[in-house]
């Protein structure tokens, strides 16, 4: 019976059902998602060796017959195998623990064994080796050679599904079909689609697998740019949108008013966004810059000039505590317009704001108000793709779209902008407002922890300053690995008693919508000297009075997250501090990552280094749409991804003049396409 790509994995052979969940958990649905099931790594057992030459500590292939092989019991039901190999020039001796199967199978064979020789009472041995048996008819995968190793999951093996992907690429290899231009891969000197598959599961040698790398590292990179610029131009080609009028010198009016001066930064920015709305097509540009940089006000700028055009604004924030906050800011800044509010919990305004902020809930809103020509959405990364084109869907009337423009403070490096946000205009904020004081950050010792707490409260009493306590948990685990993270409402009772003269606080996601709100409220007006507090508040809450942030198991945040948090002080030019305790179990990498963060302020350097040691995270939203996920390319490959850069800019304008022209590569793109998510 032929085998095709597009078959579910249940067709290979000894592909029963209960692997079905397990690979099913790796992404692998077909036979083609299995080949496309890339090794995290290879392992070199290529060096083959005679038994009279092998070294301890050598990684390399024996080749000989097994002349015994014995099972030894050990109670509990588990045993011990033991084996004599022997070749014309000696032998050597092999273990292996609770395979009894083994002295059955091995028994007289001539096989390969691949592992590190080490030396026992005087003797050679290979303890728990690869091995299989030779033959004349294929080829050995398991030993001998680079032999790949699989991201895994619970009940299945690498030895497994090297099996499977060998035998798949056996039946169905000639179906691998080339999808780029055969001009493009001459130029660029890369393997075709058909040799890189195979060449990445079982190169010859290490050159072949670097080819195979590079191949497939290539093919990722470009199909996340090259369909960025796709959904671009068909965005500028398919939407149209509501040419607004800056009114310059209301808007020029209106900035002078502020209690503070701009950054030119700032002024560039709203320079840039404002002609992007004097446009009949729709913008979608991403403001980004540091926590504290100002990308409110120049949100709130653009929102300011769509009104002035007769038109409204829809802000839509992540949390709660963020949309409250939206809220209460342009109000202060707009007392004459009409500011309203959607979330779960309130409702003011909804059809007649002039600026209408809200949460998540707005997607489920059936009706929103007419005339909406810009949408706003606040810490972007939150946000699912396919959420923000849903909103964008339920915004548009007939043909005409509201302008797009996201706003976040995570940091996103370069390359991840290349690769991921070919469709968004990009503008940054590189520049604090004058006076700003960085925030001093030390990695406190637990044995200066009691030191700590009589400096912070003496802070507290003595310069009526405010303080954070930022737990990474609401409860306590019950996992091991995570049974000494400070959890959130322990740490809350604890530190009452640690300070007991002043008013403690604790806010976390299950706190009701209302004491939240209330919560904030008096910390906003100091009537709360210590908020106790998961990562909620990483965004949203901008504490005047504020200026002490303690971060417990400070090792299980991202760098980026970190930056987040300190950020949350230090906003009125006061000197701001922030304390960092890890874990007990914090071992010395987390433990040099953290000092490392203390050293650094730059939100981009420190996203950069957490790029390198914790991978590029969703920081696009990819996962909430189905995009397919980064497999074998490396985000910080700088090089790579600017390259990908020159050639999908040289290739772009053939290709959008005529997508018909590239099949198969058009069908691979529209893996890329933004689905919209159901809206109520």
């Amino acid at each position: 019976m032929p085998l095709n790509l597009s078959d579910p994995i249940s067709t290979l052979p000894k592909v029963n059902k209960s692997y079905l969940p397990k690979l099913k958990r790796l992404g692998i649905k077909t036979v083609e998602d299995l080949l496309y099931h890339f090794p995290s790594r290879h392992i070199d057992f290529s060096l083959v060796s005679k038994i009279n030459q092998a070294q301890v500590g050598e990684i390399l292939t024996i080749r000989g017959q097994v002349a015994k092989i014995t099972s030894e019991p050990k109670g509990r039901g588990k045993s011990i195998q033991r084996a004599t190999i022997i070749d014309e020039t000696g032998q050597i001796n092999a273990i292996w623990f609770n395979q009894p199967y083994l002295t059955k199978t091995l028994l007289g064979k001539t096989i390969s064994l691949s592992g590190e020789v080490k030396q026992f009472a005087g003797r050679l041995v290979l303890s728990s080796p690869d091995f299989e048996i030779n033959s004349f008819y294929r080829k050995n995968i398991h030993t001998g050679r680079l032999v790949p190793v699989y991201p895994l999951t619970a009940g299945l093996s690498s030895r497994w599904l090297r099996w499977q992907i060998n035998n798949a690429l056996k039946l169905t290899a000639d179906q691998i079909k080339e999808f780029l231009p055969s001009s493009l891969l001459l130029k660029q000197g890369f393997l075709n689609q058909q040799e890189a598959i195979k060449k990445i599961h079982f190169p010859e040698n290490r050159i072949a697998l670097e080819k195979a790398r590079e191949r497939l590292s290539f093919d990722e990179l470009f199909c996340f740019q090259l369909a960025g610029f796709w959904r671009k131009a068909k965005w500028q080609k398919e939407r149209k949108a509501f040419p607004l009028k800056s009114e310059p010198e209301k808007i020029k009016t209106f900035l002078k008013s502020l209690p503070f001066t701009l950054t030119n930064a700032q002024k560039k920015a709203i320079k840039i966004i404002l002609s992007d709305l004097g446009k009949n097509k729709p913008a979608n540009r991403l403001l980004q810059g540091d926590v504290g940089s100002g990308k409110t006000i120049v949100a709130a700028t653009a929102a300011y000039a769509t009104f002035l055009s007769g038109k409204k604004t829809i802000f839509m924030a992540p949390t709660e505590i963020l949309a409250q906050q939206h809220y209460q800011t342009l109000k202060k800044l707009f007392p004459k317009l009409k500011i309203g509010l959607l979330s779960s919990t309130s409702k003011k305004n909804i059809q007649k704001a002039d600026i209408l902020v809200g949460t998540h809930a707005l997607l489920f809103k059936k009706e929103l108000p007419e005339n909406v020509a810009l949408l706003i959405i606040d810490e972007q990364h939150r946000f699912g793709v396919a959420q923000r084109a849903a909103l964008l869907e339920k915004g548009s009337q007939e043909k005409f779209f509201p302008h797009l423009l996201t706003i976040s403070a995570t940091p996103i490096p370069r390359t991840i902008a290349l690769t991921f946000l070919g469709d968004l205009s990009l503008t940054y904020l590189d520049q604090m407002p004058p006076g700003r004081k960085p925030v001093k950050t030390w990695l406190v010792p637990e044995e200066k922890r009691r030191a700590a707490y009589a400096w912070v409260e003496k802070e507290i009493k003595k310069n009526h300053q405010q303080a954070f306590v930022i737990c990474p948990l609401v409860e306590q685990s019950e996992k091991e690995l995570l049974k000494n993270i400070k959890a959130a409402t322990a740490e809350y009772e604890k530190l009452q008693k640690v300070f007991p003269s002043l008013k403690l606080a604790l806010l976390h996601g299950r706190t009701p919508a209302l004491e939240k709100e209330k919560i904030i409220k008096q910390f906003a007006r100091g009537k709360i000297d210590i908020l106790v507090a998961t990562p909620i508040v990483e965004v949203g809450i901008d504490i005047p009075g504020a200026n002490l942030i303690i971060i417990e198991a400070a090792d299980r945040f991202g760098l980026a997250q970190l930056h987040q948090l300190r950020g949350r002080v230090g906003r009125r030019g006061k000197q701001a501090y922030c304390l960092l305790f890890a874990s007990p179990k914090a071992g010395q990498k987390s433990l040099k990552r953290l000092r490392l963060f203390s050293q650094t302020h730059s939100g981009i350097k420190l996203a950069q280094i957490d790029l390198k040691e914790r991978g590029p995270g969703e920081i696009y939203g990819t996962a909430q749409h189905g995009f397919p996920q980064i497999k074998i390319a490396s985000l910080s490959d700088a090089q790579l991804i600017e390259k990908v850069q020159k050639v999908v800019k040289n290739f772009e304008p053939e290709f959008l003049k005529s997508p018909e022209k590239f099949p198969l590569l058009q069908k691979r793109l529209e893996n890329y396409t933004i689905k919209p998510v159901e809206a109520n």
